[in-house]
């Protein structure tokens, strides 16, 4: 008996961790389908839409390498139970956020709570199943979770939107946080990861964190249409610099947070810029291609949500096609063919964005499998090109880089598609229209429910023709970004094949001891897979 009621115990946490993991990539994606309605009501700028949809993916990517040393000193049980009532609370604050800036500070608490969490749910799994069977099994099902999620997110706000306000994709959440909470503290187990007096790098986690905002800034800053060079170059310096200072103070530190000698081998280098690019691809992408369903197709948010599936979902079966090809030829192929796959799909978007039924189909599905497959094998990359001692770190850098590429995807993509709009939209002469229009297709529909019929008419063909040349410039923009990423690993590639590379050693090798970290995820249970070692 006790036995059965331990192995209830351990699956009870399993699906307690998945489901806080649930609420964690499904609100990543879940306004893609409601941004427009959102928007709408209270009257967004171009900017701040950008950063409803960032806030939150910048701080969990800055904060996510600090929280995971968190919760060695304080436990993870801790972190997860802490985490679990800010994101609560944040989802609480978001669903009645009053204005556009209400929001994105919500969005950004909702980044901390995430943060707090993330790394918590794969150490936890790791105590509840010391079993090693059984925790391939519990992490098989946590990494399903990972991606299913992002799958779910624009369909699950599509539906809230069919039938509630917009602030139902946030408010959702409460009652699941409640339940959670319940039945995390009672059946969570109590024990603490070792290495629980690892310290905290407070400082280099506020570095990450204020680089990451002052580069979305400045790529936001350069894509405008009238850029301030001057802004643009203060706030690049900034980044620059606290870039630098954590680089510094990461070289200098006995328990870094980033061993910058991983980055010695060209494999693991080239696995880290595939991971970012496949998810600048899909990502960005998927937030711009979303946005023309309903602002120039005029289907609604659960119509769009709907359109949109195929392409999480092929990058989410992907991944075991991708799994069988690495056990045959290795990463850096896999990773080019997923690359160029990728650049085909987008090439085939750019040219048919208007097409339905099984043409648009087969689109999504080309550029999900492209995106899967560079994702999985970046993943084997990342993870089979650390030393052992270091696959915790390795699977930290992993996840940030999917991290990082989603805020870089929204940013670079989300401003370009701003900028050009701008510069595309013409007004002729006679025709009175605000002169908010120009600055984004929301504001331009906006506008045309208060003009006159015949006016609003013209306004809105106006806004559709800007709009499509400013998706055209973002699959170019794309198509560009995934090609030069398939450059730079063949030259990768090149490189290690003609300078052989020793896998890299813990920095000032002999002159000092650190812990390695607990993994925090590996979307791609084919990176354990020791069949798939070869580069």
């Amino acid at each position: 008996m006790t036995h059965m009621t331990d192995t209830a115990r351990k699956w009870l946490t399993l699906a307690i961790v998945s489901t806080a993991l649930l609420l964690i990539v499904v609100d990543m994606t879940v306004l893609y389908t409601a941004l427009p309605t959102l928007t709408h009501d209270l009257g967004a700028s171009a900017s701040g839409k950008l950063w409803i949809i960032n806030a939150y993916t910048v701080v969990v990517s800055g904060l996510l390498l600090g929280m995971g040393a968190l919760g060695d000193r304080v436990g993870y049980r801790r972190m997860f139970i802490a985490g679990l009532s800010v994101f609560g609370v944040a989802s609480l604050c978001a669903a009645y956020a009053p204005s556009a800036g209400a929001l994105i500070a919500a969005r950004a608490l909702l980044g901390v709570g995430a943060s707090m969490m993330m790394p918590a749910t794969l150490a936890i799994i790791r105590l509840a199943f010391p079993d090693e069977r059984e925790r391939a099994v519990a992490i098989g099902v946590w990494a399903s979770v990972a991606s299913g999620g992002a799958a779910l997110g624009p369909v699950i706000g599509g539906v809230l939107l069919e039938y509630f306000w917009w602030g139902s994709v946030f408010l959702i959440n409460v009652p699941v946080v409640v339940l959670a909470l319940a039945a995390g503290l009672w059946l969570l187990p109590r024990q603490r990861p070792t290495g629980s007096n690892r310290p905290w790098d407070f400082i280099g986690s506020v570095q990450v964190l204020a680089a990451l905002v002052c580069l979305v800034l400045t790529i936001k800053e350069f894509a405008k249409y009238a850029p301030s060079l001057t802004t643009a170059a203060v706030t690049g310096t900034l980044a620059a610099l606290a870039i630098f200072v954590f680089v510094r103070r990461q070289r200098r530190s006995a328990a870094p947070l980033i061993d910058f000698q991983l980055f010695r081998n060209p494999y693991f280098s080239g696995g880290v810029i595939a991971a970012i690019v496949a998810s600048v691809s899909l990502i960005g992408v998927e937030l711009v291609f979303s946005q023309r369903l309903q602002l120039v197709a005029g289907l609604t948010p659960l119509q769009a949500g709907l359109a949109m599936l195929p392409l999480p979902l092929a990058a989410f079966v992907a991944g075991p096609f991708a799994g069988l090809l690495l056990a045959r030829v290795g990463s850096r192929p896999v990773i080019l063919l997923g690359l160029l796959t990728t650049a085909l799909a987008l090439c085939a978007l750019a040219l048919s964005a208007d097409a339905q039924g099984l043409h648009r189909l087969g689109v999504l599905l080309l550029l999900g499998l492209g995106a899967g497959i560079t994702i999985t094998a970046a993943s084997n990359a990342v993870m089979n090109n650390a030393p052992a001692e270091r696959a915790g770190m390795a699977a930290s850098i992993e996840e940030v880089s999917y991290e990082l590429g989603g805020v870089l995807g929204v940013s670079l993509l989300g401003s370009v598609l701003s900028s050009i709009y701008t510069a595309s939209f013409a007004v002729p002469t006679g025709l009175a229209v605000p002169a908010s229009a120009s600055d984004g297709i929301d504001a331009a529909l906006l506008a045309a429910e208060k003009l006159p019929p015949q006016v609003a008419s013209q306004l809105i063909a106006l806004a559709h023709g800007a709009f499509d040349q400013a998706f055209a410039a973002v699959m170019v923009v794309a198509v560009l970004i995934v090609v030069a990423a398939a450059g730079s690993v063949a030259a990768l590639g090149w490189l290690a094949k003609n300078k052989p590379q020793r896998l890299p050693q813990s920095s000032q090798a002999g002159t000092r001891q650190q812990q390695p970290q607990p993994v925090l995820t590996s979307r791609c249970s084919a990176s354990s897979d020791n069949s798939s070692m070869r580069p």
